[in-house]
């Protein structure tokens, strides 16, 4: 192997990855470096999306068939867990065929190191692993190594055996009472998930509502749905103690206490990072207040020649996005400005056309500028709200409780020619009906161009249209309605 490169990328998760071969594939020498060749992948294989959405389709094919019951058919028996995570294993297995050190470097002709790196110098990195180790530098170096789950602290915690993200998914064992801390998207996913397979779930959450980054309306009518599931939602709590190893005791806001038991805890309240192994200090990287690498708008820390990427990119001025295609726009923005010519032409990083999902059913997607952002920012703005009760699609398959919230330019003479800025929308399927929408977004799409296109009676994405049409006929100016008149 090298000794010099174009680029380091240490860290073999999304970020890690992408950046990698895709510089590979532009013809640039690359050394990609992860500690454990079964880490490979990262958080996203081994932790997070693949085994979380795995076991999220089970409990809906679960769920599915408790819910014919009322048509003719009848559903018995207990979830075999095991097999269930076995399931999950085998979708992982299936992924990781082409998420290995073996294959990176046969098919994508990368040079990759298994071991621990550390900074010895502000360009050269040290390797130390099984085989020994070697010193070797780069041009430039990115920083891909994720985060992980924020440890709890309480009296009595070492009584209780504690699952996170990264360890629940080797439970064997269905636990009949599942307790879980936090209410953010990990929490929220996984609770309906254990929920339908036949766990009784509490979530307790600190904040006065589950998922404090959608908007109010929305958290409040998911936590509705999975009340309505039998999930037990206890809001505005913090852990206080642990008295043994199934009861703890919450502390209320108003002083009160109260005790809860449980078989089995998931942690779910939020990310962190250790970055000690990496002798940061030796390279000129510095650290916020917050623990985060300091990063500017071009993802780049103290030191000019290295980078961050995905979850290790927390510390960029645009805010923290802990998802795997939020690692995604990271590579795309670092490689653009890799290959650009002079720094006056680098891009900054934006969030600004960025979506997330969160899996629940009916799922959350939030995309574009947010409500809180236009608002900080001035940007004047309308908000349209669109029921599902008056879409064909959402009566036949029952949800017509659903919402589609949009944000727009104010509307003008012309309300065909109206932008869309942001919104949410949940319902069934929204992470694929609001595709549209996003691009909309991205593209600078107008009403006019939903309202002009026909789309196949009765496919649920029709409301992306009709949303327009019915916003469109309440704002059509009366200068206009009466020049239609006059030409008809």
């Amino acid at each position: 192997m090298k000794s010099h490169y174009d680029l380091i990328a240490i860290g073999a998760g999304s970020a890690g990855l992408g950046v990698s071969i895709a510089m590979k594939r532009l013809g640039f020498n690359v050394l990609l470096i992860d500690r454990y060749d079964h880490r490979i992948g990262g958080d996203c294989l081994n932790d997070g999306c693949v085994p979380s959405k795995a076991l999220i389709h089970v409990s809906r094919l679960i769920h599915s068939a408790k819910r014919s019951q009322p048509f003719g058919w009848k559903s018995e028996g207990k979830t075999d867990l095991a097999a269930v995570m076995q399931y999950v294993r085998e979708r992982q297995d299936s992924i990781r065929v082409h998420e290995n050190a073996a294959y990176l470097r046969e098919t994508e002709e990368l040079d990759v190191e298994l071991g621990t790196a550390r900074f010895v110098g502000k360009q050269t990195i040290e390797i130390s692993g099984g085989n020994g180790s070697r010193v070797v530098s780069a041009k430039n170096i990115v920083l891909c190594t994720g985060s992980k789950p924020k440890t709890l602290n309480a009296t009595g915690i070492d009584q209780v055996k504690l699952y996170t993200n990264e360890t629940i998914f080797s439970l064997e064992t269905l636990p009949e009472r599942l307790l879980i801390v936090g209410a953010g998207p990990i929490g929220i996913e996984l609770c309906q998930a254990f929920q339908r397979m036949g766990s009784q779930v509490t979530v307790v959450g600190a904040e006065e509502r589950i998922l404090t980054k959608e908007l109010p309306e929305v958290s409040d009518l998911l936590q509705k749905r999975l009340t309505e599931e039998g999930v037990i939602v206890k809001l505005n709590r913090k852990v206080k103690a642990f008295h043994d190893a199934n009861s703890v005791e919450l502390q209320l806001e108003n002083g009160l206490t109260e005790l809860i038991e449980f078989d089995a805890v998931l942690v779910a309240i939020g990310r962190t990072f250790n970055f000690d192994d990496l002798n940061l200090a030796a390279a000129g990287i510095e650290l916020n207040d917050k623990g985060q690498i300091k990063l500017n708008d071009y993802l780049q820390t103290t030191n000019e020649h290295v980078f961050a990427a995905g979850d290790a990119a927390a510390g960029l001025p645009a805010g923290q996005r802990y998802f795997s295609h939020a690692a995604e726009l990271h590579v795309a923005t670092l490689i653009t400005n890799f290959i650009t010519p002079g720094q006056v032409l680098d891009k900054k990083l934006s969030y600004d056309h960025f979506s997330w999902v969160t899996f629940t059913d009916p799922e959350v997607v939030t995309f574009g500028l947010s409500e809180y952002d236009l608002k900080t920012r001035k940007i004047s703005y309308e908000r349209i709200d669109y029921d599902f009760a008056h879409d064909d699609r959402a009566v036949i398959e029952d949800y017509e409780y659903a919402r589609l919230i949009l944000f727009t330019e104010p509307t003008g003479i012309n309300p065909f020619s109206t932008k869309i800025l942001g919104g949410t929308m949940i319902a069934p399927n929204a992470g694929e009906l609001a595709q549209e929408l996003i691009l909309a977004v991205q593209q600078k799409l107008t009403a006019g161009d939903f309202f002009n296109k026909i789309y196949p009676y009765p496919t649920a994405s029709r409301v992306n249209k009709s949303i327009w049409v019915d916003h469109i006929s309440d704002n059509l100016p009366g200068v206009v309605r009466k020049a239609v008149k006059w030409f008809y």
